[in-house]
């Protein structure tokens, strides 16, 4: 993106590059490995909602480490292939706390593979200034990022990141293998840090890390994504990232999704809507 914006701005664009490779959906074919659930359709319109997966008898038995990050990267590699497309509602709050300047957006999102993500605006609480040059500039920042950028550049894959396994963890009840990332080139939208692979069926439980901004008014960013599983697709449901400006101090985003629907081949493709 060529233009530039104020400090506070930039803190957010940069945000978007580093977390765009997963913001953008994981897509996990259907098999043994996987948690099913079933699909319910919507009465109002017909596109396919993903309940939470339902609990299974038994645990799927505990992959070894190497054999749950293939996993993870077979499945990422589909991912084009399996989603034609989805929709979601997504809350963002954003804070300034040295200024005491926050905001509060929430928007429904539709993505259309391969290149097409929309926003239409639900409701807004808060300072105007924070949803004009941050949240907003933040949601156009990811339209851009679908729009211009190539995915494979971004992607959690050893072509861009050397993997070293860390051992064992717990996350809110899932027992996940942790790897240590860290990318082969300094390039927009990489970052160091881990990901969290769940033990049992290879799927991305959480990714966060620091990145190391190339703007002088920028000192550093540090984020947190969780996932969750939905029948064969596993999808962001949760960021906590903050970043440090050298003019506004500390900025911080956290951002929640929820109610997806993927929309499937036989739907018809979405109409444009109106942009926040």
């Amino acid at each position: 993106m060529k233009k530039y914006f104020p400090s506070v701005v930039v803190v957010f664009l940069l945000l978007a590059a580093v977390s765009g490779a997963q913001i953008r959906p994981v897509v996990y074919a259907a098999g043994a490995n996987v948690i099913s659930a079933m699909a319910v359709p919507s009465a109002t319109t017909g596109a396919v909602a993903l309940p939470l997966p339902a609990a299974t008898a038994a645990p799927l038995p505990r992959m070894a480490p190497d054999l749950a990050l293939r996993t993870y990267l077979h499945h990422a590699a589909e991912q084009s292939a399996d989603l034609a497309g989805y929709s979601a509602k997504s809350v963002i709050i954003a804070e300034l706390p040295d200024t005491a300047k926050e905001g509060q957006y929430e928007v429904e999102r539709y993505y259309s593979a391969p290149r097409s993500l929309e926003f239409k605006a639900l409701r807004f609480m808060g300072d105007s200034f924070v949803k004009s040059n941050v949240i907003t500039r933040l949601l156009q920042s990811e339209v851009d990022h679908v729009q211009k950028d190539d995915p494979a550049q971004t992607a959690i894959t050893p072509a861009n990141y050397k993997f070293s396994y860390r051992g064992e963890t717990d996350i809110n009840g899932r027992l996940v293998h942790v790897y240590q990332v860290k990318p082969h080139k300094k390039r927009a939208g990489l970052f160091k840090g881990r990901i969290y692979l769940d033990a049992r069926t290879g799927t991305l439980a959480r990714a966060e890390g620091t990145s190391k901004s190339p703007s002088i008014f920028v000192k550093k960013i540090e984020f947190v994504q969780d996932y969750a599983d939905f029948a064969s697709f596993t999808l962001p449901v949760h960021m906590h990232s903050e970043a440090r400006a050298r003019i506004v101090g500390r900025a911080i985003v956290d951002v929640q999704h929820t109610e997806y629907r993927p929309i499937t081949a036989s739907l018809q493709p979405f109409t444009p809507i109106s942009s926040f």
